[in-house]
């Protein structure tokens, strides 16, 4: 395993934590991630489990969805981002298909953070990123974007110093 995948494989460990969950329409409670199989699942946003996330600076926070993140599977996940939260530049090894559920993310691609390259997406709003490409972005309010695609997942830092990781 080269350090690229060892990166990428320790971010999918840190983001996939198990996480109970109510399921609604009956008392059963499920666990998340979901994997799959042969019922579906209904599960309010208050019941979702926040987990701190590794490859990211505190105080975000992460909620693992549905998927592995570290397989070749779809994934679904949630970030909660506070106020003024910078997202420092950054690429993943797979599409980033990012809508916003609650508050703005201010959101650009580019190597170098710069606010004013931004673009403020607000509740509804998306993007869609190749693999590869730098982004960044940052907060003014708390803000809740949902994250899915393909896995394997991971992020890697343009600059090493901003990785938490480190």
């Amino acid at each position: 395993m080269n350090r690229t995948q060892a990166i990428l494989a320790s971010t999918a460990v840190a983001l996939g934590g198990l996480a109970l969950a109510e399921m609604h329409g009956g008392s059963e409670k499920v666990s998340l991630p979901f994997r799959g199989g042969d019922r579906h699942i209904m599960v309010k946003a208050e019941d979702l489990v926040w987990t701190d996330i590794a490859s990211m600076a505190p105080p975000a926070k992460i909620a693992v969805i549905e998927g592995d993140l570290s397989k070749e599977e779809p994934f679904t996940f949630r970030l909660k981002l506070p106020p003024d939260y910078i997202v420092a530049p950054h690429v993943h090894p797979a599409f980033e298909r990012v809508t916003v559920l609650k508050g703005t993310f201010h959101f650009a691609h580019g190597r170098v953070f710069d606010r004013d390259q931004t673009v403020a997406l607000k509740t509804g709003d998306f993007s869609i990123m190749p693999p590869g490409v730098p982004m960044f972005g940052y907060t003014e309010e708390e803000t809740i974007i949902q994250l899915h695609g393909t896995g394997p997942w991971g992020i890697r830092y343009i600059n090493p110093e901003d990785d938490p990781r480190q």
